[in-house]
């Protein structure tokens, strides 16, 4: 889990800036040429093997702010409905988890930068991807980044602060042909999965419960030589959206 909540009631682009000043570190918005991981390195494992990773593939996530993004939303026609109603009601005055409705509303674009805090020593010690509409400046995700390794295996964790709360994904890296790189939560190995924990604001206790039927998987590929990305979600096994990303690297 990442144990990071969100201590007022709208999450929001300012996140990052938020926690820099209750945490203490060096704050820096918009970090210049950093990624969502240090080192694809810190993945490796049985299922896994960073040195078999296109080079494009692995500079997309060791610098991620080199590339800029756009999203195109697959939604299955089944969830449509719940969707808009959670928009109206949770996502948009929570400024979290506000994925465009339809194609219109992504092609105004999508704005991309890493927050980042550092320590005395200057490492980064949080990396924050924040996701915005390029149009009006709202949210669209806000999740904090980290790697860890567990019986010689390598996961990466994101954490999507909420209000005295946390929602954690945590994925497990697979080879996938050609180069790429697919991140899963169904590892099935007792670490990949969601949680969701409520942190106690006085104590600093974490009560976490485990999210079942949730999964999700994030494919990172070249095609005839461009980064392409693909998001899956599913619950209990049905499909409900796809976010297609479009990358390409910045004009400088």
């Amino acid at each position: 889990m990442v144990p990071l909540e969100a201590r007022t009631r709208y999450v929001g682009t300012g996140y990052v800036k938020a926690l820099a000043d209750t945490i203490g570190g060096a704050y820096t918005e918009a970090a210049e040429d950093v990624g969502i991981v240090a080192s694809l390195d810190a993945l490796s494992g049985p299922d896994f093997d960073p040195a078999a990773v296109d080079p494009l593939v692995r500079e997309f996530y060791e610098h991620t702010t080199r590339f800029a993004l756009d999203i195109v939303p697959h939604w299955r026609t089944w969830v449509r409905p719940g969707y808009l109603l959670y928009r109206t009601l949770v996502a948009r005055p929570l400024g979290q988890a506000n994925v465009p409705w339809n194609l219109r509303e992504a092609q105004r674009g999508m704005h991309s930068r890493i927050d980042t805090i550092s320590g005395v020593d200057g490492a980064i010690s949080t990396r924050g991807w924040i996701r915005s509409y390029a149009s009006t400046g709202d949210p669209i995700y806000v999740g904090i980044y980290t790697t860890y390794r567990r019986e010689g295996r390598g996961y990466v964790s994101v954490g999507f602060p909420l209000p005295q709360a946390n929602f954690t994904a945590t994925l497990a890296p697979r080879q996938r042909a050609g180069g790429g790189l697919r991140l899963t939560s169904r590892g099935g190995d007792g670490q990949t999965g969601h949680y969701l924990s409520f942190i106690d604001p006085e104590s600093r206790n974490l009560s976490t419960l485990a999210v079942h039927g949730f999964s999700e998987e994030l494919d990172v590929y070249v095609e005839d030589g461009r980064l392409r990305a693909d998001h899956a979600f599913s619950v209990f096994g049905l499909p409900f959206l796809t976010l297609e990303y479009r990358i390409s690297r910045k004009v400088v």
